[in-house]
């Protein structure tokens, strides 16, 4: 093929980011956050009732949760970054840009800094002032045991 001859490209052409890109990617981003993060942290908090013991509560849940969130991610950034052999450079800026901040939040925010915040916190990542504890419902998916 000739220097300069135009044919067919993969990966990224370069241009302009599109103005809306940047904020449906983090529109999108923080949707999927947050649902990883109540994942993660309602696991942890389940074996904390049950525990007490932040360090196992801490370990037990993100041991039971992190394959999940994992895979999840993993699945998720092959299908967005798959967006990157499209042909339209607006569907390559969203796919590339989802795929990294999906990795960016799995590996780094869900299983590096909320489980060391968490860890540090001890048992203060629980504290919750008393009359907010009175005033909010008390929601469970299982049935409370009986003893």
């Amino acid at each position: 093929m000739l220097a300069g001859a135009s044919g067919p490209r993969l990966g990224a052409q370069p241009g302009p980011i599109e103005v809306f890109i940047p904020a449906l990617i983090f529109a999108i981003v923080l949707e999927l956050s947050v649902d990883y993060e109540v994942f993660l942290v309602s696991r942890i908090h389940e074996e904390w009732m049950r525990t007490k013991d932040p360090s196992r509560s801490l370990r037990e849940g993100l041991a039971s949760t992190g394959k999940v969130v994992t895979a999840a991610a993993a699945i998720m950034m092959f299908v967005f970054g798959a967006f990157v052999l499209s042909p339209a450079r607006m569907l390559q800026q969203f796919g590339l840009g989802l795929a990294v901040a999906i990795l960016l939040d799995a590996v780094v925010i869900c299983c590096l800094i909320v489980p060391a915040v968490m860890h540090m916190l001890g048992k203060r990542a629980w504290w919750l002032p008393a009359a907010l504890a009175r005033k909010l419902p008390k929601v469970s998916i299982e049935r409370p045991e009986h003893s």
